[in-house]
């Protein structure tokens, strides 16, 4: 398993605009499903600050992310760029494998 961890500062005024873009239902969830070899995808909210959130995208193999990257790379940097007003910031918290 390849795992992918996000975390996000998102404006208060676009909280709601985006869980329905990031959540296991959501635009990029929509976009992953099209390849084969994504798993899911998971949003979590912070508890103790309500805009921090991480996402946790699951893919059976890097490979298998490396092939969606060829095939779907432009409309995976449209809708990142469509999507990017939502955030204060994003970051990379790490590339993980199961134990």
């Amino acid at each position: 398993m390849h795992i992918i961890i996000w975390e996000f500062t998102v404006r208060e005024e676009h909280i709601q605009e985006f869980i329905s873009a990031y959540n296991s239902n959501g635009d990029w969830a929509n976009l992953f499903r099209r390849a084969e070899g994504f798993v899911g995808t998971e949003l979590l909210r912070s508890s103790r600050q309500p805009n921090i959130f991480l996402t946790i995208d699951r893919w059976e193999s890097g490979t298998c992310l490396e092939i969606f990257q060829e095939r779907f790379g432009a409309e995976y940097k449209k809708l990142d760029t469509e999507l990017e007003g939502y955030t204060w910031s994003e970051k990379k918290v790490g590339v993980f494998s199961e134990a």
